[in-house]
């Protein structure tokens, strides 16, 4: 099991963001070259078919702080302009839709009892399973980061480092972990996971925390990258995307940094590492791992030893999501809200489909019938694979 270490209180460092994209924009601005562009969709032997099977409406606009959470059968999803909806899985109907705020800047997490959203101001609201407000609390600063919710607790992490907790029940503020940190961070997409009963959070500097929910306690802490550089652009190195877990082994990745596997049976220990700067994250199927790197080059690894199976770059600088997996195929979206098929055997394109909307932002999730895909205009698209 993962080793418990002592935890003490930081001082508190204020973060300073960074848009994803504006390395990309300067280094475009800086030379004619066309290796920042974003590579034309490329012809394939088509090998699946991708339908929508249902498309619901939430509200008007998406960011990197938004993803549908898929609870049994229901999916939670929201939207910038501040609404909240709750559609049914099956079928794709809009159960409620409720206006909570003028304006969200990330959501959604729940357990299925309660679905929690964060304005911009760092308000952190919490609805019950019929879309009726519960609480409102406050989070030590803003939060761009999707929430956590389960075992009676709503989990965020703000921009100054903190990750908080507040009763589920009635918004009590229950405990705060805080860690040092750069003075520059992505504002890219995260989200927590849980693994053994504990809650894992991926944090600006390369770390990953294994937190206990009730107490706060952090319970294991590892290094995902650690920062390099003579600037403090050069040393921007986060965990992106969500920690995934699959059985006893926990893996992540990090901008400027790696991607890595950890064994929680065995206290944390790493079962492999390989250099890779990502953006947007990764995942993982039984059998290997999937990450798009900072060029939008996809990754296969073998998840029992990290070897390298297969690299694919014909969607170099799309702006690619974290990926999901169907079945024998990797979805991702892009900047011009397509989503593309990629045989998790060899990497070829096998199949797309535009979803519309604009540029898609929140990861590719795996759900009973096919992939949930939130669309840039925020409505939420579920993707059959025929």
């Amino acid at each position: 099991m993962l080793r418990t270490q002592d935890f003490k209180p930081m001082p508190a460092r204020w973060l300073m963001w960074v848009a994803i994209a504006t390395s990309l924009v300067l280094a475009g601005c800086a030379s004619s070259d066309t290796r920042n562009d974003p590579a034309p969709l490329t012809q394939y032997t088509p090998q699946v078919s991708p339908a929508i099977g249902w498309r619901a409406p939430v509200g008007s606009g998406s960011s990197y702080g938004f993803a549908p959470a898929i609870v049994g059968n229901a999916v939670f999803a929201a939207s910038r302009d501040g609404k909240v909806a709750r559609i049914d899985a099956a079928q794709g109907t809009t159960v409620w839709n409720s206006q909570v705020a003028k304006e969200l800047s990330a959501g959604v997490g729940s357990d299925g009892q309660t679905v929690a959203v964060v304005t911009p101001a760092g308000e952190v609201i919490a609805l019950d399973a019929n879309g009726e407000v519960k609480w409102r609390a406050r989070a030590a600063s803003e939060v761009s980061v999707v929430p956590w919710v389960g075992d009676g607790v709503v989990v965020v992490r703000s921009g100054d480092y903190r990750v908080q907790a507040f009763n589920a029940a009635n918004g009590e503020r229950i405990w705060s972990v805080q860690r040092p940190g750069p003075a520059l961070a992505l504002r890219a997409p995260a989200r927590m996971n849980q693994i053994q009963g504990l809650i894992l959070s991926g944090m600006p500097g390369g770390r990953l925390l294994a937190i206990e929910p009730g107490s706060g306690a952090v319970v294991w802490e590892g290094i995902v990258a650690v920062p390099r550089g003579a600037s403090d652009l050069e040393r921007v190195n986060d965990v992106v995307g969500i920690p995934v877990v699959r059985g006893d082994v926990f893996c992540a990745a990090a901008y400027q940094g790696r991607v890595i596997c950890f064994n929680a049976k065995e206290g944390g220990r790493t079962v492999w590492a390989n250099n890779l700067s990502s953006i947007v994250g990764m995942t993982a199927d039984n059998v290997r791992a999937y990450v798009p790197d900072n060029r939008d080059r996809m990754h296969a690894y073998e998840l029992e030893d990290g070897d390298a199976v297969w690299v694919q770059d014909a969607l170099r600088n799309r702006r690619v999501t974290e990926p999901g997996v169907v079945g024998s195929w990797v979805l991702v979206g892009d900047l011009d809200g397509y989503v593309h098929a990629l045989s998790a055997q060899t990497g070829e394109l096998g199949g797309r489909i535009s979803v519309g909307g604009g540029a898609i932002f929140a990861p590719v999730q795996t759900m009973t019938g096919g992939a949930l895909v939130q669309a840039g205009d925020s409505s939420v698209v579920l993707i059959q694979l025929n």
